[in-house]
This record gives C-alpha cells, structure tokens and sequence, in this order.
C-alpha cells in the first residue's frame, strides 16, 4: 500500500500511528494514514478491515460515584 521509499508500518503494527498523513481534517476530528488507519483527535482508531480501537485514556481517571 505504501508508495514511500521507507515503507510505513502496516495497519497491523503496534507502530500503525507513525505512518505518514495522506488527508488531515482536524475541523472534523480524524486524520488518514498511508496505511488506511483513521485516527480520531480522541484517539481512537478505525482500521482498514473495519475494527475498531478504543480511544487510550491516560490511568487513573476512574469515576466513583456514591449513594
């Protein structure tokens, strides 16, 4: 898929996120990768096959909630 001279990491790579921009719309929210990966500004991930990735929140934001 990727056309560059040091080819991006695939779609399945722990390293997916460092694959260079092809489209960038932070008005909407989401950038496009060269490797068919699009991330979302909260960090979520769609990949090429149609899963998923659940946005990565920073530890120790749990909500208690009390009675």
């Amino acid at each position: 898929m990727c056309q560059h001279p040091s080819p991006c990491p695939s779609a399945e790579s722990a390293d997916r996120e460092s694959a260079r921009l092809v489209a960038h719309h932070p008005e909407q929210g989401w950038s496009l990768l060269c490797n068919g990966v699009v991330l979302f500004e909260d960090t979520g991930e769609l990949l090429p096959d149609g899963r998923s990735i659940a946005p990565q929140r920073p530890g120790g934001t749990a909500v208690m909630t009390t009675a």
